[in-house]
């Protein structure tokens, strides 16, 4: 006799996977999941995996299919002896119905009520066909857009702009995400997953986490509340918000991003102190006119305890969040989101030339982005200059 247990496989109930199903899309991981079921994470992953981690559609059975009472009434009176025509008057159905469904089923002496349902219920599944199925030259666009580092809803709000009048050269980012995450569909390869900013291999729903920030020891801050009405409506250009990228072997990059047009500029730093800090952020300001350099807004960072030499020599007042709210300049959190998928967390960035930062920030200011209406920054922060040349 055999020593070794074998591991039992385990299924799910149909009210089971709803529910693991309304625990996912609340956002609750795997291993959260399976401890309610008092199981390993390992059983869920299969049935989530299974469509990319995007909910199925809920499957309904048409009111003019049989019922399971009424293949049973079928089958009690196939036990009968009774004919078809008699059955089907019974059951107020045509008596063609009744024939093909004991055809279909083995005839009258095989014919069973469970099997027959369960059947029919099999034969009913007809996966609808995906939108960028045959259709090539709008496949290898979207894959282009994503080797971009451009994200579905960015590729699909620019195919709305691009194509206003022709539905068939737009498709929805929910498309794009279905057909990445599930393989099945053979229109977008696998591969390019790793181009999404989170490199899931499954869809997650949304969620977020404030991590708040320690309160640095800045002399003479000025609150963000006494920053201009104009910053805070982005009606006007030149209101700036910055920030460290931070990586690993004390290695950090300055983030720079307009509120206005979410125009991006990134500076190489050699460290976080705040002379360094310093003179990278009158370094860029100098590269800008005046009227598109007005304001900075920075959160607690020590590395900014030197923003009083900063707006003596550019003459810009530099506005500091409350403490452990780097919310408060959300427009730069959000960037930096976006930059970790040139610069994951946990690589070394002190290997990057200057010359790479401007790359990617010009890529950057080329995604088109949806508060901006799929326009780029770049074509926003360039009306603006044109503005006041």
């Amino acid at each position: 006799m055999c020593n070794n247990a074998h591991r039992r496989r385990i299924f799910f109930t149909d009210q089971q996977k709803t529910e693991i199903w309304d625990r996912w899309q609340r956002g609750e991981s795997m291993n959260a999941i399976g401890r309610s079921f008092d199981r390993s994470s390992s059983s869920v992953h299969p049935l989530l995996a299974r469509t990319g981690g995007i909910r199925p559609p809920s499957r309904v059975r048409s009111c003019r299919a049989l019922s399971c009472s009424e293949r049973e009434e079928i089958s009690r009176g196939l036990h009968a002896r009774d004919s078809l025509r008699a059955i089907a008057g019974r059951l107020k159905r045509s008596p063609s119905t009744i024939s093909r469904e004991v055809n279909r089923n083995g005839g009258r002496v095989v014919y069973r009520a469970t099997s027959a349902d369960q059947s029919a219920w099999d034969r009913t599944r007809r996966p609808k066909t995906c939108k960028l199925v045959g259709k090539v030259h709008l496949c290898r666009i979207i894959s282009a857009k994503l080797l971009r580092k451009w994200s579905p809803e960015q590729i699909a709000g620019w195919l709305m702009r691009e194509h206003p009048g022709d539905p068939e050269q737009r498709v929805s980012h929910e498309t794009i995400y279905k057909s990445l995450f599930i393989q099945t569909r053979g229109v977008l390869k696998k591969e390019l997953q790793a181009h999404l900013r989170t490199r899931r291999s499954m869809r997650r729903p949304q969620c977020s986490s404030l991590k708040g920030q320690g309160l640095g020891q800045i002399r003479e801050a000025v609150s963000i509340r006494e920053r201009p009405a104009s910053a805070e409506d982005r009606a006007i250009p030149g209101h700036w918000e910055g920030d460290l990228l931070a990586g690993s072997g004390n290695s950090f990059i300055l983030t720079l991003v307009e509120r206005h047009s979410r125009f991006v500029m990134l500076a190489k730093v050699q460290n976080k102190d705040s002379q360094s800090v310093t003179s990278a952020l009158i370094k860029q300001a100098q590269k800008l006119p005046r009227d598109l350099y007005l304001s900075l807004t920075w959160d607690r960072g020590t590395e900014m305890s030197g923003h009083q030499n900063f707006t003596i020599a550019t003459n810009i007042n530099v506005y500091f969040c409350d403490p452990q709210s780097p919310w408060q300049r959300g427009t730069n959190e959000n960037t930096n989101r976006l930059l970790r998928q040139y610069f994951p967390k946990g690589t070394n960035l002190s290997g990057h030339s200057q010359a790479k930062l401007s790359a990617v920030a010009r890529q950057l200011n080329e995604r088109p982005r949806k508060t901006l209406g799929y326009k780029t920054p770049a074509e926003k922060f360039q009306a603006c200059v044109a503005a006041i040349l």
